[in-house]
């Protein structure tokens, strides 16, 4: 089982629209509504590839009711969310048809009690004991100790589970200092942590702070991997265009695959690359389109060298 967690958990909300222009009335052509937050759709995308997933987090009020009902829907993925009294958020998409730009409206989440904090962990640690890899995913909702990431970090260490951290701003900063096996970052949150917008010099600085591997997510020219292994570089076929929500997420769920799996570094790099194109290629935000994602795997070229013994 592949345990994914969620502390910031969303019902994310989908509306179409054939142009969207700001400061102007929309009508809205298609609304489609499903479990969100990192973590879920990363759940999801690993459920869709074969894997017993399970999701963990916080979920509260009528928003959470909606989100765990459909949770239920998802072949393969186990509901362990932690019920709060606060209401769970929603997120907004909002998708221009003609050009496919894209519009975020993301609520804060509930606020977290001590108490509820502290049930969370209890659930974690149990859960961990049948986990063969973890992944902490998205934002902290109010409550939560900015530190909460380290702490996690240091938990799955502790139980030999292999843990992949993705997150951003404070949690980040602080949740390297917990040594997560692996960090998968964007170049703007690279940036941010170490203060480079060079890649690698990024990535390696990254290392140096706490992380063991460091996956770069590079947008369109795809992905940076650092490892004790070696040092790899994936890249699509071709520049791509379409809604890359959820693109992040679907590499993780790659990753993640792969890990357990026990492929090689090159492999887990063209799978999750092949997923996050096939992602933006999607008609729905966070789904994956299967018959791309299968191209991918064939045209996705990985470079790079392996560590000498």
């Amino acid at each position: 089982m592949i345990l994914t967690v969620t502390l910031n958990t969303a019902l994310d909300i989908t509306y179409r629209v054939p142009s969207l222009r700001a400061g102007a009335s929309h009508r809205v052509s298609e609304v489609l509504e499903r479990p969100g937050g990192k973590g879920v759709n990363v759940a999801r995308v690993l459920a869709a590839l074969g894997h017993e997933v399970t999701v963990t987090g916080f979920s509260g009020g009528p928003t959470g009711r909606v989100l765990r009902d459909r949770l239920t829907e998802v072949p393969r993925v186990t509901d362990a969310l932690v019920p709060v009294s606060g209401a769970t958020r929603r997120t907004v998409t909002l998708v221009g048809d003609r050009t496919g730009a894209t519009t975020h409206l993301n609520e804060p989440g509930p606020h977290i009690a001590h108490a509820e904090w502290s049930a969370f962990q209890e659930v974690y640690e149990d859960l961990l004991a049948s986990a063969s890899a973890v992944a902490l995913c998205g934002s902290l909702p109010p409550g939560v100790p900015v530190g909460a990431y380290a702490g996690l970090c240091r938990t799955a260490r502790a139980a030999r589970v292999p843990v992949l951290l993705d997150t951003s701003g404070a949690a980040l900063r602080r949740g390297v200092a917990g040594r997560p096996d692996f960090l998968k970052p964007n170049t703007e949150e690279l940036a941010e942590l170490t203060g480079s917008h060079e890649p690698l010099r990024a990535t390696q600085d990254a290392r140096r702070r706490g992380a063991g591997t460091v996956i770069a997510s590079l947008g369109a020219e795809g992905l940076l991997a650092v490892t004790p292994e070696g040092r790899w570089r994936a890249t699509p076929p071709a520049p791509l265009t379409g809604n890359p929500t959820g693109a992040g997420d679907a590499a993780v769920a790659g990753l993640l695959s792969a890990l357990v799996e026990h492929r090689p570094w090159p492999e887990r790099l063209i799978r999750a690359t092949a997923l996050s194109a096939a992602t933006v290629l999607s008609p729905t935000a966070g789904d994956f389109d299967r018959a791309a994602y299968d191209r991918f795997l064939t045209t996705v070229t990985v470079t790079g060298v392996a560590t000498a013994a």
